[in-house]
């Protein structure tokens, strides 16, 4: 499991999760920031260092934040 970025990110710059992140999993998008599950280490510095509290463990997600999962999953795909 990984961590994942949800709604509160939407718009968000200031990318202090990405300057945490020892392994570099976070990617910038169109309109917010994405963890990539295939890489993320489950270290939780980005869910302490964001300054939005936008950031969940997969298994914490709230229930109306559940689409996050498939949007990160559907942008590293992109990516591929």
């Amino acid at each position: 499991m990984a961590f994942v970025i949800t709604s509160p990110c939407i718009k968000e710059r200031a990318a202090d999760c990405m300057d945490v992140c020892p392994v570099d999993c976070i990617s910038l998008g169109a309109d917010q920031y994405y963890i990539d599950s295939d890489i993320c280490i489950d270290c939780g510095a980005c869910e302490s260092a964001c300054p939005v509290e936008a950031i969940y463990h997969e298994d914490e997600v709230p229930e109306g934040e559940i689409e996050y999962i498939q949007k990160a999953k559907s942008f590293f795909e992109m990516c591929d």
